[in-house]
């Protein structure tokens, strides 16, 4: 990131940090430390406060007991109604998609899909990657108020922790998962678009919950 491009200091600290976040880089639970941050990002700690500030009013951060500031982490019954609400809102953006989508967004998805199939290994970049293509599916319903509701949803993702593109043969079956989709848009049959979608959000639920109990002993 140039930090050049920013109007101030505490813009490139919130942009930077919520990159980080977002691209799992700063997992949640990990302490947002004032000192630590400054001497990373050589800058005060008056624009790194700003930008905690910022990152917690979106939700990104919270606080956890005496620890202070940290990346907010969501307990068993957050997973499960972020994974019920990103079904519906995720299945309407198809549904939506699959009739109004112009012929400028069925290139855009068509050029996400093989942007995704030729991508490296490399779970930041896939992560990047399946969000350009579900945003692509976004901009294709052309509804503006489902779009300022899952862009809410979608920072709200960054808290599940490690993608689950990285699980041995996932990363295979979501892009054939994607395909589905998108063959439905093209095809005009948003029944089946919206079914293909909301089917792909709960194979990423299953594997989440499998995620969860290996790494934390617990289940969504």
């Amino acid at each position: 990131m140039n930090r050049k491009a920013f109007a101030s200091a505490a813009d490139f600290a919130y942009t930077k940090l919520r990159r980080d976040i977002m691209d799992g880089r700063l997992l949640p639970g990990h302490r947002m430390r004032e000192q630590e941050l400054s001497e990373d990002l050589s800058m005060s700690r008056t624009p790194i406060r700003e930008a905690l500030s910022r990152l917690q009013a979106d939700g990104l951060l919270a606080i956890q007991g005496r620890s202070g500031l940290a990346v907010a982490e969501l307990d068993d019954a957050g997973v499960v109604e972020l994974y019920e609400t990103r079904e519906a809102l995720e299945g309407t953006a198809a549904h939506l998609a699959a009739l109004h989508a112009n012929p400028r967004d069925i290139a855009v998805l068509e050029a996400e899909l093989a942007a995704e199939a030729a991508i490296a290994a490399d779970p930041v970049q896939q992560q990047r990657q399946n969000r350009a293509f579900h945003a692509a599916i976004l901009a294709a319903s052309h509804n503006r108020f489902l779009a300022r509701s899952l862009l809410a949803l979608h920072d709200a993702l960054a808290l599940l922790g490690p993608t689950t593109l990285s699980v041995d043969g996932r990363r295979t079956k979501a892009q054939q998962e994607h395909r589905r989709v998108f063959e439905a848009i093209v095809a005009r049959d948003p029944k089946t678009a919206e079914a293909e979608m909301r089917a792909h959000v709960r194979a990423g639920a299953a594997i989440r919950q499998e995620l969860r109990r290996i790494r934390g002993g617990s289940s969504i």
